[in-house]
């Protein structure tokens, strides 16, 4: 743990919560983020919607998780704006923000803003990122993305962790493959039931299939595929989904994109369950061929793949995640960036900053952001429940503060 502590603002985007109850990978990333950061001794501020299942502070700007409007413009803009309220009262060093319309913010805001970029940089995003300039500081989460769009104002590359406690390991693995992702073509399902027929092994598909591009894809494409050991399983989370990662033979994830990073391939390899997959994206930095895995140029390697992965050790696959792919590493890579930035952004660092004292709770602010209006009313503070992970350090505590509801 480094000796200065440094105050966080972790802003999450308003469509589930922290950590997700099921579907929500960008959530999962944040929540183990936030718990190691805690647990390394810092001061962290988690603005976010719904429940807190977090170790952090927090200020809560939607009630309920706005994941049944995904895709709409409003909860997006209006989570930022109530976030924004809330940075503007928070003394922080740094703001790390997850959220899409966010960085629209920082312009002229004087603490430094980190941003993570979740998804493709290629076309609109892009030039999203480069409108924003130098009033961000961008975090690639694989080199790979970072080299698709080398001109944005990157100061660093993190990746992604999962905690690999949430995941069972087995060394035993039954014959089927798995299929984990989404329902759509650049995912390739219909690529992996091929190969699993080729090769004459059952195949089982785990996907969020809930969107009209999805359902249209699973029509399409997925549907007349389904039996002679084609199983459809839908959405799993939770302990299924850590049984299924652990008893498949391998995990087939032949992607058609350029993938950012891919969570569920060291999930994975977390349960002991080697990869077969496509040489695209993030997959070189992530799965070792022949070690982890196997990464294939063509499709049509993907079925001779299913008989070679027999020979990779599954003890091994998991002992990569330790070494890379934990919480604590992820942890400590950001602290790097977020001290790069404050030296970049001459603010210096905390070096010599007590560890914040412990107070007891003393009653809140509510902000009720309505339309144009904010009406400010006496109200009880929000939730700050503890996370399952164990701090190095016991979490200090706060007066909560103010709870803005949109």
């Amino acid at each position: 743990m480094n000796a200065a502590s440094l105050r966080i603002a972790m802003v999450a985007p308003p469509f589930y919560e922290l950590p997700p109850r099921g579907y929500g990978g960008i959530e999962t990333v944040l929540a183990k983020l936030t718990d190691a950061l805690v647990a390394r001794g810092h001061d962290v501020t988690l603005i976010g919607a719904g429940r807190n299942g977090t170790t952090a502070h927090f200020r809560r700007t939607f009630r309920e998780p706005q994941g049944p409007r995904l895709g709409q413009p409003l909860p997006e803009v209006l989570h930022a704006a109530a976030a924004a309220r809330i940075l503007a009262d928070l003394d922080v060093d740094v703001v790390h923000d997850h959220t899409l319309a966010g960085p629209l913010l920082a312009r002229g805001r004087e603490t430094p803003t980190v941003v993570t970029v979740h998804g493709p940089v290629a076309g609109e995003p892009g030039q999203y990122y480069r409108h924003l300039g130098a009033t961000v500081h961008l975090v690639a989460i694989s080199e790979a993305q970072r080299r698709w769009a080398p001109d944005l104002h990157w100061c660093g590359t993190v990746h992604n962790a999962i905690d690999p406690a949430d995941l069972r390991f087995c060394a035993e693995k039954e014959e089927w493959v798995l299929f984990l992702g989404r329902c759509t073509p650049d995912k390739g399902m219909h690529l992996a039931i091929d190969a699993a027929r080729c090769a004459g092994r059952g195949i089982r598909l785990a996907a969020k299939c809930s969107e009209p591009e999805e359902r249209a894809y699973f029509e399409a494409e997925i549907r007349p595929r389904l039996g002679d050991a084609v199983e459809w399983l839908g959405e799993v989370g939770g302990d299924r989904k850590a049984d299924l990662l652990a008893r498949a033979r391998c995990l087939l994830f032949p992607i058609q994109w350029e993938e950012p990073f891919g969570m569920v391939m060291i999930e994975a390899m977390a349960a002991g369950t080697p990869v077969v997959t496509m040489r695209r994206g993030s997959v070189p930095e992530v799965v070792a061929h022949g070690v982890t895995g196997i990464v294939c140029d063509e499709t049509d390697e993907l079925a001779d793949a299913l008989d070679a992965v027999g020979e990779i050790d599954p003890a091994r696959c998991r002992q990569e995640v330790l070494v890379r792919f934990t919480p604590q590493v992820m942890a400590a890579g950001y602290e790097d960036v977020y001290r790069s930035v404050l030296l970049r952004t001459r603010r210096g660092t905390p070096t010599t900053r007590p560890a914040p004292r412990r107070e007891a709770p003393r009653p809140g602010l509510t902000l009720t952001v309505a339309g144009a209006a904010a009406q400010r009313a006496v109200g009880e503070p929000a939730p700050h429940t503890g996370g399952h992970a164990a701090p190095v350090v016991p979490p200090h505590s706060r007066p909560p503060g103010r709870d803005v509801t949109a």
